[in-house]
């Protein structure tokens, strides 16, 4: 029996995505949920397209027998995120009666912008898709990951670790939800809560599309990890955070996963 079989996860941004060319999955939130479906995790899975959310449920469903909630959920400067993150806590509490993952990887950017040309729309765009809608649901799941001595996992990115060119605010974004973990890894350390960051750098279909419609830009913009090959978001990234799970084994709460083509480094 898989270690994950009846916990319950909640994943941001986990719908089912375009697959890559070779029939993979997508996008990292989707790579995830396919990697703990395969462990017998049922799932929470938010996002903005109904489509993509009902797609992933179908299919999770049927092929790996657990059971998927799908909740459409945006959290933006024009709603009040603090209740978004709340009713997607009600819904899955009410539902499977437990929280024990939380993993923020919803983010919204406007990638490519100069900071000195970066609109305050971009930067809200940014920071209330990120930064603050992952300090929403962890504060939303605290009481129910301290009952199941759960895990929070949050991505960040090479973009704020390294300052990407033209991606203030999904650097500052996910900077900002570094330090929030680091503190989550204190504050609630004495919980039995491990709360950890990724930073993957992942192959999906928005790179696949970005390197066949537009290679110059895609050169200039997009390196090679050292490994090789960019990570897989299902058997790469996706099992990262799946033994982020684990009882078994866990990194010590508040560090930092990079994950580049396979290669996982905590510096």
């Amino acid at each position: 029996m898989s270690f994950l079989c009846g916990k319950v996860a909640i994943i941001t941004g986990g719908g089912r995505a375009e697959p890559l060319e070779d029939g993979s999955a997508g996008s990292i939130g989707y790579g995830i949920a396919l990697a703990y479906a395969k462990e017998g995790a049922n799932l929470v899975l938010t996002g903005r397209n109904v489509q993509k959310l009902n797609d992933a449920k179908e299919e999770l469903e049927s092929l790996y027998g657990i059971k998927v909630l799908a909740v459409a959920a945006d959290i933006n400067e024009h709603c009040d995120g603090e209740a978004v993150a709340k009713s997607v806590v009600e819904q899955t509490v009410a539902e499977f009666g437990r929280i024990d993952v939380l993993i923020n990887n919803a983010q919204a950017s406007a990638s490519g912008v100069r900071l000195c040309d970066h609109t305050t729309e971009q930067f809200n765009l940014a920071m209330y898709s990120g930064l603050y809608a992952a300090f929403y649901y962890m504060k939303a799941c605290y009481p129910y990951l301290k009952e199941t001595k759960g895990t929070v996992i949050n991505f960040a990115s090479g973009a704020g670790l390294f300052g990407n060119f033209g991606q203030c605010a999904y650097a500052a974004a996910k900077e900002g939800i570094r330090g929030l973990s680091r503190v989550a890894a204190t504050e609630w350390g004495p919980d039995g809560i491990n709360v950890n960051v990724v930073c993957p750098l992942a192959w999906t279909s928005q790179l696949e599309k970005w390197k066949k419609y537009n290679p110059e830009a895609f050169a200039a913009n997009v390196k090679m990890p050292p490994m090789g090959h960019f990570g897989h978001s299902e058997n790469e990234i996706g099992r990262a955070c799946v033994q982020l799970a684990s009882p078994d084994f866990k990194f010590m709460s508040g560090e930092t996963l990079t994950l580049e083509g396979g290669l996982g480094q905590r510096p």
